[in-house]
């Protein structure tokens, strides 16, 4: 990336966070992240301002900037409030989806496996982000919306941080069932799966400890 933007060096920093490239933790040097893109100091201090903005990144006086590490409190929150907010946004979407919006859902669960059977798990839970950030667009409630997308980006350092089931991927197939319940127009239905998934995906994690130190910057962006 030759003359990027704040904004582009953001998008691409956070989609290394969302695919776990870039682990909780890792300290992203202005001058190392500046090199990587080939952009300035001062684009990349914009793009860090942005992330911190949206959590992803913690800014540190005197330290400098870390991807956000989640506290295991933090953690029960976040699930929490996806718990309070998804399972009515998905009722709230199966009165309003249409044969485009099934297929675009289709569209992210294909992706996540193949994500799935080439070994990539962080590509897999960042279409299975996707795919609840679809549903949100779907029940065509913006501000809530919003909260939603918030509360996925955290989740995916969330998982990153405590994931302790990695097959868990396989062996769901909660976004098969919510697909077709959306389809069906089933409100009731799309409500309780979406609740079962979210406590399925809680299960998956070992809330107790924070695991070791991340990778180097340059070795997971593969620079």
């Amino acid at each position: 990336m030759k003359s990027g933007s704040g904004d582009e060096v953001a998008e691409q920093l956070a989609l290394a966070i969302h695919e776990h490239r870039l682990a909780p933790g890792t300290k992203l040097n202005e001058d190392e992240v500046g090199e990587i893109y080939g952009v300035s100091r001062t684009i990349v201090r914009t793009a860090l301002q942005r992330l911190s903005h949206d959590r992803l990144i913690t800014l540190r006086r005197n330290r400098g900037a870390f991807v956000a590490q989640p506290t295991i409190r933090e953690a029960r929150e976040v699930f929490e409030a996806r718990a309070l907010l998804e399972p009515r946004t998905a009722r709230s979407a199966a009165e309003r989806t249409t044969p485009a919006d099934v297929a675009r859902l289709q569209a992210h669960i294909d992706e996540e496996h193949r994500a799935v059977a080439a070994g990539n798990a962080g590509l897999a839970l960042r279409q299975s982000g996707l795919f609840h950030l679809e549903i949100a667009r779907i029940a065509d409630q913006d501000t809530i919306a919003e909260f939603i997308a918030q509360l996925v980006a955290r989740s995916s350092l969330i998982i990153a941080l405590y994931w302790q089931r990695r097959n868990a991927l396989c062996e769901s197939h909660a976004h098969h069932a919510l697909v077709h319940a959306l389809a069906e127009r089933d409100g009731d239905r799309a409500d309780e799966l979406m609740k079962g998934h979210l406590l399925d995906l809680v299960s998956s994690l070992d809330l107790r400890h924070l695991p070791s130190a991340p990778r180097s910057l340059r070795e997971a962006l593969g620079a």
